[in-house]
């Protein structure tokens, strides 16, 4: 068709006008014509519906017809009136989407966990193994070994999967019981798990001892990270309930457990479902004993106490390594579950606080048991 004034003509074929009437030869067939088709987009929406395109308009009236319509749209979803929440009645505009597969949900305790990087060498707490495995050979393995001479009881106790609190009695000036309970569980148990060790926030006062503490397994102590390291990753946490208090007892005290807190540890069990592990130490109170304290020193310094030991202050920072051969024993009792009590029994403050004290007992108990057993301080 031709437009003339207005008016559409018909246009005269090439046979009309004289022509052979050949057929076009076929695509590719040299020699044959090339026919070339322009179709020119309809510009207004008149345009749109005449030639048989679908138009907003015609979407939000009939999403129905437009999903069976459409090409491609044999899977799509139902297609339902979507309105207004906030006014009903007044249709918004149709979306349809396509189906997808139902999948099974992952499990929502590994969704935020970083993924996993074999080569990475350090990890989201800042645990260097390349720092901790130096330490170990050129500090630990002596002390443990020959120094101390550790000797362990109940490492079946220590679970070899899943998440575990582990709570121990605290003692000395630098206390060596930490790195030792680890190195215990590294070299006795039949499957070896690294344990991460709660500290105080006072750490962070000391830029050298701060950076060093994180990369050997130390933990700002705090319920969000003892929860995330029990229940999310399911990893082994040593706390000392005692704390500070443990740490600056006299050596007249030994052996004497402090209060334990307000049972924080115990809620944090709860919370993660994970069982209690008690923990006796004896030799920790001898290895590096506190004399007393010097308050003037400790304000003037900074420190959270300035003690007289053996070591202290004679031999300056060389001090930390001063520790006496005193003969290690370490006792894992059975373990305590927490999940036997209901579903949020950490509510219950009186529960919490009675636990606390049952544990604090049973190490007691432990304790005396076992210093009445040795024979000398040095040789066990």
């Amino acid at each position: 068709m031709k437009r003339i004034g207005g008016v559409a003509a018909p246009i005269e074929s090439s046979a009309a006008r004289g022509g052979s009437g050949r057929p076009p030869a076929a695509r590719g067939e040299p020699g044959g014509p090339v026919s070339t088709t322009f179709t020119r987009r309809p510009s207004t929406t008149t345009d749109r519906v005449s030639a048989g395109q679908s138009t907003e308009s015609q979407v939000e009236s009939s999403p129905s017809a437009y999903v069976s319509s459409a090409p491609g749209r044999a899977n799509a979803c139902p297609a339902a009136a979507r309105t207004c929440s906030v006014n009903p009645g007044t249709p918004l505009p149709y979306r349809p989407r396509m189906a997808r597969a139902e999948l099974e949900a992952p499990d929502p305790r590994r969704a935020h966990l970083p993924a996993v990087e074999p080569e990475r060498q350090v990890t989201d707490w800042g645990r260097s193994e390349r720092i901790e495995g130096l330490m170990d050979k050129a500090l630990y393995d002596f002390l443990y070994r020959y120094w101390f001479r550790v000797e362990v009881e109940g490492i079946e106790h220590v679970p070899s999967v899943g998440g575990a609190l582990l709570v121990s009695n605290h003692a000395g000036a630098l206390p060596p019981d930490a790195p030792m309970i680890a190195k215990a569980i590294k070299e006795e148990h039949p499957r070896p798990r690294p344990v991460h060790l709660t500290v105080e926030h006072f750490f962070k006062g000391y830029p050298g001892l701060s950076m060093l503490v994180s990369k050997i397994g130390g933990v700002p102590a705090h319920p969000a990270n003892v929860h995330r390291l029990l229940h999310d990753e399911e990893q082994l946490v040593l706390v000392f309930p005692e704390g500070r208090k443990g740490s600056e007892k006299l050596y007249k005290d030994r052996y004497r457990l402090r209060r334990f807190g307000r049972g924080g540890f115990v809620e944090a069990a709860m919370r993660a479902r994970a069982p209690i592990v008690p923990i006796a130490v004896v030799g920790a109170e001898e290895a590096m004993p506190i004399f007393a304290h010097v308050r003037l020193a400790q304000r003037l310094t900074g420190l959270i106490y300035f003690p007289i030991t053996p070591s202290f202050p004679w031999m300056g920072l060389l001090a930390g390594l001063g520790y006496l051969p005193a003969k290690f024993r370490i006792r894992f009792l059975e373990p305590v579950p927490t999940d036997q009590w209901g579903d949020e029994p950490w509510e219950d403050k009186g529960l919490v606080q009675t636990v606390a004290e049952d544990i604090r007992g049973r190490i007691q108990e432990e304790l005396y048991d076992m210093l009445a057993g040795r024979r000398s301080v040095w040789l066990g």
